[in-house]
């Protein structure tokens, strides 16, 4: 039987603006080069921290967007979140950056820093990314964190595109300093909904899968993807699961996290929209509340959302993901059963595993 005080969001993903100066052709937010109407004021983002304040412990706050840079304030939120004893990290494109941005970043209290890698190479990665020199961008902001003492892991989200090169990404984060690599398995919500076709088929997503889990045991870093919730059963099949100590390397998508669980939307992570929409994770755009309405009560809409209350529900879910025996540890991706089917409680549709009934 679920019990409700076991859900405590260890992760909050804040959307801190939609604005971005780059063109990726996987962008969930589809991001422009805009300002956009109605996202929170300074006073709002501070309310928003004071919320995520109360809760014991309270969450690990990953500022994303966009880009978090384009916020004028955005050294002010920070500040304040750390004031309010919330662990700060934050996401970041490589564009914008100098040693001094770098060095105010730590000052205000950034404790990590993901960077995102989509290509071995320059002209994977730029063609992917829609911005010329975005490679090298990535790659002096890595100095800088590095000069100022910032931790740092790597994303990179993978499809056909670049899924044989993963290795010599993978060579490239270790090479460069990251403590972490999180491939993401691509996602198609967004602009990413044009991208289905490279979307890897579910042979190549196991395979894949297993090449991680494998990584994972052997690598000097961590290695652990993100939206590839079946690799918590893989790594069990295939004897790799152990428990992961917390400490600041260990992450989830942009943050600190020793939770060893596939789907973590609603459960122990959830995500803030750019306007104060809650949502169990930035690829599901269905709402669960809105701040604003609910006068910045986060806990109010994190204990009684009928949409979390039916994503905590795991042995309800439809079809074998309701019924497999390491639905508790996988859960499959909502947002992907959701993209391919309409329905969020649907089995993952690329997982290969046909649980006994």
């Amino acid at each position: 039987m679920n019990r409700e005080k076991t859900y405590i969001p260890r992760l909050i993903a804040w959307e801190v603006t939609r604005q971005c100066t780059l063109n990726c052709r996987h962008c969930r937010a589809s991001a422009q080069n805009i300002p956009y109407q109605h996202e929170l004021t300074f006073e709002e983002c501070q309310r928003v921290l004071d919320a995520l304040h109360e809760f014991t412990p309270p969450p690990i706050v990953i500022l994303t967007g966009g880009d978090p840079l384009m916020r004028d304030d955005i050294d002010d939120i920070i500040s304040y979140g750390t004031q309010q004893g919330l662990r700060m990290v934050i996401a970041l494109c490589g564009e914008f950056l100098s040693p001094e941005r770098m060095q105010r970043l730590k000052d205000n209290g950034i404790l990590k820093i993901s960077f995102s890698l989509d290509g071995s190479t320059a002209v994977t990665h730029d063609a992917f990314r829609g911005q010329p020199g975005s490679f090298d961008a990535v790659f002096r902001g890595i100095e800088y964190a590095k000069a100022v003492g910032i931790p740092f892991q790597m994303n990179s989200t993978i499809s056909k595109l670049n899924v044989n090169e993963l290795p010599d990404i993978l060579n490239l984060a270790i090479q460069s300093g990251a403590d972490a690599f999180h491939p993401f398995l691509l996602v198609p919500t967004g602009k990413a909904k044009d991208l289905i076709d490279l979307e890897l088929s579910p042979d190549e997503y196991e395979a894949t899968l297993r090449w991680i889990a494998a990584q994972s045991a052997t690598q000097p870093i961590m290695v652990k993807p993100t939206c590839a919730p079946h690799y918590y059963r893989i790594i069990r099949q295939e004897g790799h699961f152990r428990p992961e100590p917390s400490h600041p390397g260990n992450s989830h998508g942009h943050g600190f996290s020793a939770l060893t669980k596939g789907c973590l939307g609603g459960q122990g992570f959830a995500f803030i929209s750019h306007i104060g929409k809650v949502q169990i994770c930035g690829f599901l755009e269905l709402e669960c509340g809105d701040l604003r309405q609910e006068d910045f009560d986060f806990i109010r809409i994190w204990k009684t959302s009928p949409l979390l209350q039916e994503i905590r529900t795991i042995d309800a879910y439809h079809g074998k993901c309701g019924v497999c025996k390491f639905r508790q540890v996988c859960g499959g991706c909502r947002a992907r059963a959701y993209s391919m089917t309409g329905d969020y409680l649907a089995s993952e549709p690329f997982c290969t595993f046909l649980p006994q009934i």
